[in-house]
């Protein structure tokens, strides 16, 4: 595991250093399921007692809370929240026992029954195993649950929990039934996790990637092009197209050749790749002919993913070994139709483009292809100043294995390559079971933002089986003289240009690096006077590759530097008479803030190695 921190802690230690606070996942901690699922059924019992007429559903914990759903004739309120909290607080003081019961299904059934809760019998319904457990609080209220629970209302901290927001949600997630109301809360050890907890949250709202692109007027949406689909303003396409070139350069230096592909392709296709048998329900509809084409299967569908696109380039020809390993990459846009539910700005989208790439390497050439993707990756990863990341080997689930295609050799194979990659490499890492694709084992790289929130971006992965004779038969010609299947490695450093961007604007709060911003000098001539020599200025940066602009409004010299603060220019060149009898600029930066007064030449030099290296002004 790579672990540097990327963003200053909170509070004090003794030597007036900040000191951070932990805010263990409830995955990571038993003490918090036993929390938060207690916490759940306090509220859910609170609500009952509140609006007799609600039915509880589902309340699952969350990674930093917890949730329920309701059916109640009307919406909750922000008042009805206070009032729902309140209540918790008495029912937790009251000291309750947390009791388990195991019960047959029958008797589970009958007493489902007996108070008429319906969403509690589909629920009885799904479970399998026997005998049903239920959670009672004292003797006034219980629900279905396989816990865990604390022992006793009052382990709880009522100082420590927040009932949150209130958000509509559809009965199994499926918008053709019953909208209910879902009440999110949230549950610490104690107050100053909690409070911890608020603070994050406060910053995130104010990195919040939805919000810094408008001010910033990088990208849009319109309810007429539909949700899911960004629309891309000048300065967003060129902050697209900054990374766009700067992975594609670090990609022909490491020999990969660039292949465009159609946005649609046939079923037939997803069929043999078997992306349409797994995914047919992400994938956008069918385009069809006629009813019959349709019923039979046949017509298009917009591409979810690259690789069936890039396997048909390979196998446009024989290949020698003599040829392998073959890098395609492709920036290529992709389509899922992901529930609106599940839309959030720029981190989950309808259209998006991935980095993609396919390496068809020789079974010898796989070690040494894997590593210098993995190079790459951290090569990128240095550049976009991401130090907080960590390794998951996302393999097989052993017990499930009908989700995957390919034989077990081929998984052990694929997987040891992948462990014994990251072992050469001494990458801290760890196991992510059943996270694998269907179709191979990959490595994920875990990034922690400045918010200690998880994001998935670069990915490897390493498969044996679409290139098989079962599914495209990919060959090449061995040294022998045989016929050969190739190994092929997927590989995507960004993941999606959509997710990065949105992920960098809240990492960096929109202060992106002077590399990767739009805009990165910004000269502010104090009157009229100063403007010609301004833009001449500015003319001269443009001819280094400097992205440069004038600010030609006329607003008094406060206002100017306001604006540009707001916009997050990188270099502020203030421009007044004795910079034009000086031949100077008098430079203010995001980073290192003011730097006095530089000749123009000292400024151009300045810049342009900063930018060369990576690095600020």
């Amino acid at each position: 595991m790579v672990k540097q921190p990327i963003s200053p802690p909170d509070s004090h230690n003794q030597s007036g250093e900040p000191e951070k606070i932990n805010l263990p996942r409830t995955s990571e901690s038993e003490e918090l399921k036993k929390i938060r699922h207690t916490t759940s059924h306090i509220m859910a019992m609170a609500v009952q007692k509140l609006f007799p007429e609600a039915q509880v559903t589902i309340g699952p914990w969350i990674e930093n809370g917890f949730y329920y759903d309701f059916e109640n004739p009307e919406p909750f309120t922000d008042k009805d929240l206070k009032a729902i909290y309140k209540q918790m607080v008495k029912i937790i003081n009251r000291k309750l026992p947390v009791r388990r019961e195991e019960v047959s299904r029958e008797e589970a059934e009958r007493r489902i029954k007996e108070i008429n809760e319906p969403y509690k019998l589909e629920i009885l319904e799904d479970i399998k195993e026997e005998p049903i457990t239920i959670y009672h609080l004292g003797d006034e209220w219980w629900d279905l649950c396989a816990g865990p629970h604390l022992e006793n209302t009052s382990e709880l901290t009522p100082k420590a929990i927040e009932l949150e927001t209130v958000a509509g949600a559809y009965w199994r997630g499926d918008e053709n039934k019953a909208q209910l109301q879902r009440i999110y809360g949230t549950a610490w050890e104690n107050p100053e996790q909690l409070a911890e907890y608020k603070r994050r949250k406060q910053e995130a709202m104010r990195r919040d990637h939805r919000k810094l692109g408008k001010e910033l007027g990088l990208f849009v949406f319109s309810d007429l092009v539909g949700p899911g689909l960004p629309l891309w303003t000048p300065k967003g396409a060129l902050l697209r197209t900054l990374l766009q070139d700067f992975l594609q350069e670090e990609q022909v230096k490491r020999g990969y050749s660039p292949v465009i592909t159609p946005h649609i392709g046939k079923i037939d296709l997803f069929k043999k790749s078997g992306h349409w048998q797994k995914y047919k329900e992400d994938l956008f509809p069918m385009m069809a002919e006629d009813e019959e084409a349709a019923a039979q299967e046949e017509g298009f569908v917009l591409k979810a993913m690259n690789c069936p696109f890039h396997i048909q380039i390979y196998n446009s020809e024989l290949r020698s070994y003599k040829e392998l390993p073959i890098r395609l990459a492709e920036f290529g846009t992709v389509y899922r139709y992901e529930q609106s539910g599940e839309l959030g700005g720029l981190t989950r989208v309808r259209g998006f483009t991935q980095d993609d790439a396919h390496i068809f390497a020789t079974p010898q050439q796989l070690d040494e292809e894997f590593l210098n993707v993995v190079d790459l990756i951290l090569s990128v990863f240095e550049k976009l100043q991401l130090k907080n990341f960590r390794a998951r080997l996302s393999f097989r689930d052993p017990e499930n294995k009908e989700k995957y295609i390919g034989s077990d050799e081929a998984w052990e194979k694929a997987q040891n390559a992948i462990r014994s990659a990251v072992e050469k490499l001494g990458m801290e890492h760890f196991e992510g079971i059943g996270e694998a694709a269907f179709y191979g084992p990959k490595l994920d790289f875990i990034v922690n933002d400045a918010l200690e929130r998880e994001w998935q971006l670069g990915t490897v992965q390493v498969d044996y089986n679409l290139p098989s004779e079962k599914r495209f038969n990919l060959e090449y010609v061995a040294e022998d003289g045989s016929r050969q299947h190739p190994v092929m490695i997927h590989r995507a450093p960004f993941g999606s240009l959509e997710r990065l961007i949105g992920i960098l604007i809240e990492e960096y709060a929109g202060d992106f690096p002077l590399w990767l911003a739009p805009v990165q000098a910004r000269l502010l001539p104090v009157t009229e006077v100063q403007l010609d020599f301004a833009k001449d200025v500015a003319a001269k940066m443009k001819m280094l590759g400097i992205r440069a602009e004038v600010d030609t409004s006329g607003d008094r010299l406060g206002k100017l530097i306001r604006n540009a603060e707001k916009q997050k220019i990188p270099v502020m060149a203030v421009v007044g008479q004795k910079e034009v009898e000086s031949n100077s600029l008098s430079i203010r930066t995001r980073a290192s803030g003011d730097l006095g007064t530089m000749s123009v030449s000292e400024v151009l030099d300045n810049m342009k190695n900063a930018i060369t290296n990576y690095s600020n002004f």
